[in-house]
């Protein structure tokens, strides 16, 4: 027989599942994972592009340390009360808090950085203007 650690939490949910009631899962108590939710409404030319544009920014910004969840609205319209969803695609950052949205599909690379709050917006605002100037 197992012994039971006195502090060790137990799930029955598998590793890596999301919780609908508060959107976190085993093991994303470490702020360096990122929990991405994606919202689209069926496989549109914008579905597609927000899709392609969040994995190449993750690739490149994240470095592995994210998770991107898909939500296609035409087939669980429900979802969208959740995080009160108005206009697709539109991308929910879950984790690292607080919760941020962008709405679009993605390909304003700059907006998606500040949105995310992977680039502070007085650095991006003083690379356009120094880009500017050139």
């Amino acid at each position: 027989m197992r012994k039971k650690q006195p502090n060790a939490r137990r799930s029955k949910r598998p590793a890596g599942r999301v919780n609908s009631k508060n959107g976190l899962g085993r093991g994303h108590a470490d702020l360096a994972k990122w929990m991405l939710r994606l919202y689209v409404a069926g496989n549109t030319p914008n579905s597609v592009a927000a899709f392609a544009n969040l994995k190449e920014i993750c690739e490149v910004h994240l470095g592995g340390k994210y998770q991107i969840e898909v939500v296609d609205l035409l087939r669980q319209p429900q979802l969208a009360a959740g995080d009160q969803i108005i206009a697709v695609p539109t991308l929910v950052r879950k984790l690292p808090t607080p919760v941020k949205k962008i709405i679009g599909d993605l390909s304003n690379i700059e907006r998606v950085l500040v949105g995310l709050d992977l680039r502070p917006a007085l650095i991006s605002r003083a690379l356009r203007h120094s880009a500017a100037g050139r």
